[in-house]
């Protein structure tokens, strides 16, 4: 009887929650849960080389690479080092799930023409606040998503000899 009042959603939104499910972020949550963040899902186009954000600048929102190209960059004495390379479906900005962070590379992008749809983290927040299976699923994401990434850490670490001592990682 309750499948009578179940929401049904259009191809539109089925789409859109098949193309926020392509990252580790989205990718458990269903339909209704997803359509919780449709109000607050943003358009925003870029240029060529415009900048997305910087090292050091607070972590006001999750970008999702509609399309483009976007790299992620460490700034190293004045100058950039290329960490990875986005295309269609890719998070990135994935710490404003937490409170209080600050950017810990630098975003660009490389093609003109660039679309990101943006959330910002106020209304993260607010979904996760009044949503606790909703934040759950997605702190459990970025928890492994960050294992993921001290797992290839430590791996290029072994390969490399050691090139920095790795205990300053941990004081």
């Amino acid at each position: 009887m309750l499948k009578y009042f179940k929401k049904s959603y259009s191809e539109e939104e089925k789409k859109l929650f098949d193309f926020l499910r392509k990252n580790p972020l989205f990718k458990t949550l269903t339909d209704d849960e997803l359509d919780k963040f449709k109000p607050y899902l943003y358009n925003r186009s870029y240029g060529e080389n415009e900048v997305v954000f910087f090292t050091g600048d607070p972590s006001h929102a999750l970008y999702i690479v509609k399309k483009g190209v976007v790299s992620l960059n460490l700034e190293m004495k004045g100058d950039f080092e290329k960490l990875m390379i986005l295309r269609n479906g890719s998070v990135f900005g994935d710490n404003a799930v937490l409170e209080k962070t600050k950017r810990i590379y630098s975003a660009i992008i490389l093609t003109d023409g660039a679309e990101l749809l943006v959330i910002p983290q106020v209304n993260i927040f607010e979904i996760m606040e009044h949503n606790q299976v909703i934040k759950a699923k997605i702190m459990s994401a970025f928890a492994s998503l960050y294992n993921q990434y001290t797992q290839r850490l430590f791996e290029t670490y072994k390969e490399s000899r050691g090139f920095f001592d790795l205990n300053t990682v941990y004081s």
